[in-house]
């Protein structure tokens, strides 16, 4: 019998925390069109020629922080234990491969994979809860990329976001339970950062995205596709299940590279705001990770914790991605049966 393909997608990591490794990961992620959006010339120059030079070798130095000699970066760990976990869901009518829009495995000899086993049809999973052209955009573009040069084209099917999945949300919050959220003085919901221009051009009427007043706070038929309304109403979920009032809690971005302006409040102004206010321990999700990864595990507990703990606060805690929780395989499953 025939199987359906399922490919998951996740960003990527390098090969190696060496220098080398970090260089190329970098060099591929950044020169993509969609992740930084100018003009070829302006973005070799700027990617080749500045960030990847002196970018890569700090870089390294923070994955080295992170890396297991015994299974890797994080984020690949907890992808492998996904697609395990995920195939024995499903079990023999399907075929799930795993790839990253970046480096290795690619997308690329995951498809070839697909081809090669003859399956009917392919589901494509890019693990971005919310809608970015950079990510999930990204993806998918470089799939049908790959498989408009296949001579027979199968079913394909791409999802726009999962930003609201109800197992997705009751990870998250289930996984904060256990630090009894009432008993810390904030809770941040810190999303990666994206330039303003790029939700700008997200939003096909033209006047509405920055243009009207706390344009994102809800979601509409506007801005359905943006990927700061996603965030905030992802935020706002995952709230109610832990019946956080609004006072409580504060929806930031981080990650943010450049002078140019990004989505709004920056999470380390965020972080240094409500240490002045007295705040001293904080609690902090970042619902735009499916698995941890340097943006995690590194940046929001050691760079803000050092922050946080500098301006007198006492203790940052970070709520764990969603790993290899067996809801999140149940809300996998649900997206892949559902299709």
């Amino acid at each position: 019998m025939s199987k359906k393909g399922v490919l998951l997608v996740n960003l990527g990591t390098p090969d190696s925390p060496e220098t080398k490794d970090v260089r190329r990961y970098l060099d591929e992620f950044l020169m993509d069109p969609r992740v930084i959006d100018v003009g070829p010339v302006s973005r070799a120059l700027l990617v080749k020629g500045i960030i990847v030079p002196f970018r890569s070798p700090k870089t390294s130095k923070l994955y080295k922080h992170i890396w297991s000699d015994k299974t890797g970066s994080p984020l690949l760990h907890y992808s492998k234990l996904q697609l395990k976990m995920l195939q024995e869901r499903l079990g023999d009518g399907y075929l799930v491969e795993l790839a990253m829009r970046y480096q290795s495995p690619s997308i690329a000899s995951a498809l070839t994979r697909l081809k090669e086993a003859l399956v009917e049809s392919i589901q494509v999973i890019a693990l971005f809860p919310q809608y970015a052209s950079a990510s999930t955009g990204s993806v998918h573009e470089k799939v049908m990329e790959i498989v408009s040069k296949w001579p027979t084209i199968p079913s394909i099917s791409l999802a726009n976001s999962f930003h609201d999945n109800q197992l997705m949300i009751e990870t998250f919050a289930n996984n904060a339970k256990k630090y009894k959220p009432e008993t810390y003085d904030h809770v941040l919901f810190s999303f990666h950062g994206l330039p303003q221009r790029q939700l700008m051009k997200c939003d096909h009427t033209g006047n509405y995205c920055l243009k009207i007043d706390s344009c994102c706070n809800t979601l509409n038929d506007t801005n359905k596709f943006c990927y700061s309304a996603q965030s905030h109403d992802t935020a706002r979920l995952i709230a109610g299940k832990l019946n956080l009032p609004k006072e409580k809690y504060t929806i930031c971005f981080q990650s943010r590279l450049g002078k140019d302006p990004w989505v709004q409040p920056y999470t380390s102004e965020v972080v240094a705001k409500l240490a002045k206010e007295g705040k001293r321990r904080l609690l902090v999700f970042c619902p735009a990770f499916v698995a941890d990864c340097l943006e995690t595990v590194y940046e929001v507990t050691r760079e803000y914790g050092a922050e946080f703990k500098a301006l007198g606060g006492e203790h940052i805690q970070l709520v764990e991605s969603l790993n290899d929780s067996p809801t999140w395989i149940d809300a996998l499953e649900e997206m892949v049966r559902g299709n």
